[in-house]
């Protein structure tokens, strides 16, 4: 077996232990109907370069459906478990309001989400690895990497300011997760 392809079988089974690090004991242990989409890119495959710092650098479309009763808010954390020294966050996005569109049905982040640490509904911003408010999409130095997109339902808002840490977001909703979900997306220099 070729040695990168033998490597990006191991990819899957590292990044599971490594998330499931970031999970709390008091996550839900039960199955969720929650679920994650993205019209920008499927789940497992390669994330176009517009949402990369080789394109326009945007956030992809994201869209969801089937949060867990007494869902009051959502969470997205995105980051790449393959970067050399740790984790490299890519967005940190907090209160988002569990508000359906009536037009698709669905929760939803548009694309090219505004870098804004607040937005007029209430979207909190934290700050990324680059030191940045908002979403900073792939820019790996080399080889292929996976970027997770993992969304938490919560039964309340995250009581912190915009522009906190992905560990303070983490640590702020603890105890407060009904139930979580993810895709992820492949990109490579």
């Amino acid at each position: 077996m070729p040695k990168i392809y033998s490597r990006l079988l191991a990819l899957p089974v590292v990044a599971a232990l490594f998330f499931a690090s970031d999970i709390s004991q008091s996550s839900p242990k039960v199955k969720s109907t929650l679920r994650l989409k993205s019209t920008s890119f499927q789940d497992g495959h390669m994330i176009p370069d517009k949402y990369s710092c080789k394109g326009q650098n945007i956030s992809p479309e994201l869209n969801w459906k089937g949060p867990p009763a007494g869902t009051k808010c959502f969470t997205l954390i995105c980051e790449d478990p393959d970067a050399p020294m740790q984790s490299w966050t890519h967005w940190v996005i907090y209160n988002i309001p569990a508000k359906v569109d009536n037009a698709t049905n669905l929760y939803e982040l548009l694309e090219g989400f505004p870098r804004q640490e607040k937005t007029t509904e209430g979207i909190f911003q934290g700050v990324n690895d680059f030191n940045k408010i908002g979403y900073d999409g792939p820019c790996p130095p080399s080889g292929l990497h996976q970027y997770f997109f993992k969304l938490y339902a919560l039964d309340g808002p995250v009581k912190l300011a915009a522009g906190a840490s992905k560990a303070q977001v983490l640590k702020a909703m603890d105890k407060h997760i009904l139930a979580w979900t993810q895709i992820m997306g492949l990109y490579g220099k």
